[in-house]
């Protein structure tokens, strides 16, 4: 719990900057029917585990609940730990802290609430905002977070996208094509939209549950309020 309240004040500076970074547009994309999509996620997940789990950690969750509620098989779900973490562990990333600062200038932050503090937009249009700037450490920049301190990971699969001098953007290298890279950033998106709030769907069929169960409450509370004071008015 401690350690949960450390990790919420931390990211409140990020939900500011969200807040007043470069605007957003909407992807379209219905995340909340994302959710639905097991495979997709069971994708996203595998995307996680593989090229961002070194440095980024979900550690807010743990590998067998999401084997649980993804439908991943127990054998298949220890092949996507890259540590000596057992399947009940906590999804900690595979990098020091002490290391992560020295190489990066910062650790990597957590990842498990991304989504909720900056919005699942926000998460999909970051992976989609790469582009390449010699300036940089890592010879990359986003649009969506200037100065970013990270390199573009997905490189392999998208290439590296380049500004031409109209602002137009090219993109060669990828071994996927923008409608399948689309698609990869559609899938980790969605697994970490899941990540910030595994029990979404389950809260929002039980809400509709509460509402009908209050509304019924409150006809025969009025029925039986009429009854009790029909001899005083």
């Amino acid at each position: 719990m401690k350690k949960l309240l450390i990790a919420l004040v931390a990211l409140l500076p990020l939900g500011v900057l969200a807040a007043s970074g470069p605007k957003i547009e909407p992807s379209g994309i219905d995340w909340t029917e994302q959710l639905q999509d097991k495979e997709s996620l069971r994708r996203g997940a595998e995307l996680f585990q593989n090229y961002c789990a070194g440095c980024h950690s979900t550690q807010y969750q743990r590998y067998q609940r999401v084997a649980e509620d993804l439908d991943i098989p127990v054998d298949e779900m220890r092949k996507l730990i890259h540590t000596d973490a057992k399947i009940g562990e906590l999804m900690e990333n595979a990098i020091e802290t002490k290391d992560a600062a020295k190489w990066f200038g910062a650790a990597p932050p957590d990842l498990t609430l991304v989504a909720r503090v900056r919005g699942d937009d926000w998460v999909y249009s970051y992976l989609k905002g790469f582009y390449k700037d010699p300036s940089r450490p890592f010879g990359v920049n986003n649009t969506v977070f200037p100065s970013v301190g990270m390199p573009h990971v997905l490189e392999e699969l998208q290439g590296m996208p380049v500004k031409q001098e109209d602002g137009s953007i090219t993109v060669s290298g990828g071994s996927l094509s923008a409608e399948e890279y689309d698609k990869v950033v559609r899938d980790l998106t969605g697994f970490l939209v899941y990540s910030a709030e595994p029990v979404k769907l389950e809260r929002e069929n039980l809400g509709k549950w509460v509402l009908g169960f209050l509304f019924i409450f409150f006809v025969i509370a009025y029925f039986l309020k009429k009854e009790y004071w029909k001899d005083v008015h």
